[in-house]
């Protein structure tokens, strides 16, 4: 004997990261797309306009300094002589800072050589300064730098003047310093400003974003409150009342409504004629008295078989925008029609419904269902029939409830097959239980089939989306 070894299925390779992502954000909703794009906006924005501030602020500061240091330069000029080919100063200048010892602001008078021929009273106690620049004379030859003096920054601006001396040129050189301390300061004074104001413009961006996201997608959120009240029933048409751009599908939406219920109309119509003409010819046989019973039991079956793929036909289904329908007077009604009909019992009904509870469909699709399961609870009850209902995790649960023998495993599939029952059901051809399949698949429903805890026989338990 051969054997043929067997060909591994392939495993289909999952999307490429880059099909997840640009499918992850095709998702994205549009309240979170606005929101997201104006955040990366103002995020780029805010940061680049703090930048561009804070640098023209610097700037600024910079050419204030030096144009201060400019204005110095000149009143020194104006107080520096050479008498004989020597430099005369004043014990004192004009700028009282120049003569406190460590002012922050400072003057000194070297020869074409480098020579320091002359220092301001504040420079008493500090060492040299290093090398400051020599700039060739002329009114517009001013040199603007920075040096350090004791490892403190200075501005420094640096201007070459000629005097004459007997018949000879003596070129001097003046430089004036003055300390970055308080410009500095005024930098971070100024960006800490800066910045806290643009945080406080970012909280406040935030919040008219905010109230501009809200007021542009209103619009759309009526739009989404008006398609749950058709939805609900509350309303038939959606308002046309919306801006340019939802016109189109609003007006298109609208007629798809008016069309579904325009065809659910003929249907319904169609249905009915061709259970009137139908029903009537087979009264006519069910009646005849020659008929023999293998041929009246296909006739049942048959009356049976058209009665429920009418119902089928005629369910509403989820796909429909219907009305809520009250769920307890269904049930209020539906026990005083099987109390008579089930007499011979003394059935006990208990409801275990809240007055609020509705089902999202048809009124007759909700109580073909409810007859149907409770119909044959009675069939298998002894005495008590319990259905109570309720809403939870987002869907409705109805549950029936007998103290019957309940329904064996072995049962529990066929006996939502049509013309099966089980034996304890000693009625009818199984059409029921078929029908509430079929009426829990067109609502997208599960129809569970168990034990009953508090009864002791069978439970039935159907569940809808809300």
């Amino acid at each position: 004997m051969s054997h043929s070894a067997s060909t591994p299925k392939p495993v289909p390779a999952a999307a490429p990261a880059h099909k997840q992502a640009a499918a992850f954000i095709d998702r994205l909703s549009l309240k979170t797309r606005l929101f997201v794009s104006a955040a990366i906006l103002v995020a780029l924005l805010l940061p680049a306009l703090g930048i561009a501030l804070f640098q023209a602020f610097e700037r600024q500061a910079l050419a204030g300094s030096r144009d201060e240091l400019g204005a110095l330069i000149y009143s020194v000029l104006a107080q520096t002589d050479v008498i004989d080919g020597k430099l005369e100063m004043p014990p004192f200048l004009n700028e009282p800072q120049f003569n406190v010892d460590g002012s922050g602001l400072y003057a000194e008078v070297r020869s074409g050589a480098g020579e320091v021929l002359w220092r301001s009273g504040s420079l008493i106690g500090h060492g040299a300064i290093p090398a400051l620049p020599s700039p060739a004379p002329g009114a517009d030859a001013k040199v603007f730098g920075e040096t350090l003096l004791n490892d403190e920054p200075l501005f420094v601006m640096s201007f070459t003047a000629v005097y004459e001396s007997k018949g000879v040129d003596v070129p001097l050189s003046i430089h004036i310093l003055k300390s970055q301390q308080r410009y500095r300061e005024a930098l971070t004074e100024f960006e800490s400003s800066l910045w806290r104001y643009l945080l406080l413009a970012l909280a406040l961006l935030a919040v008219v974003l905010g109230l501009w996201l809200r007021w542009t997608l209103k619009p759309l959120s009526r739009f989404e409150a008006e398609l749950k009240a058709v939805e609900h029933g509350d309303k038939e048409r959606i308002d046309t009342d919306y801006p340019t751009e939802l016109g189109p599908l609003v007006h298109q939406l609208n007629s798809l409504l008016t069309t579904e219920q325009n065809q659910r109309k003929r249907y319904r119509n169609a249905l009915s004629d061709l259970a009137h003409s139908l029903k009537t010819p087979l009264a006519v046989l069910q009646s005849h008295p020659g008929l023999d019973d293998a041929v009246m039991e296909q006739v049942d079956n048959i009356s049976h078989s058209i009665s429920h793929q009418l119902k089928r036909a005629q369910s509403a289904g989820a796909a429909s925008w219907h009305q809520g329908v009250e769920i307890l007077p269904q049930a209020e009604r539906l026990t005083r029609t099987l109390s008579k009909i089930h007499g011979d019992k003394g059935i006990d009904f208990e409801l275990k419904l809240a007055a609020e509870l509705v089902f999202k469909g048809d009124k007759g699709d909700l109580t073909e269902l409810l007859g149907n399961l409770l119909d044959n609870a009675c069939k298998a009850a002894r005495s008590r029939v319990c259905l109570s209902a309720a809403k939870q995790d987002g869907r409705l649960r109805l549950i029936v409830e007998d103290d019957g023998p309940g329904v064996d495993e072995s049962m529990r599939d066929k006996i939502f097959e049509r013309g099966i029952r089980a034996d304890t059901y000693d009625k009818g051809h199984g059409i029921g239980l078929a029908i509430v399949q079929d009426l829990t698949d067109a609502y997208q429903g599960r129809l569970l089939l168990g034990r009953s805890d508090l009864l002791g026989g069978a439970r039935f338990e159907v569940s809808f989306p809300q």
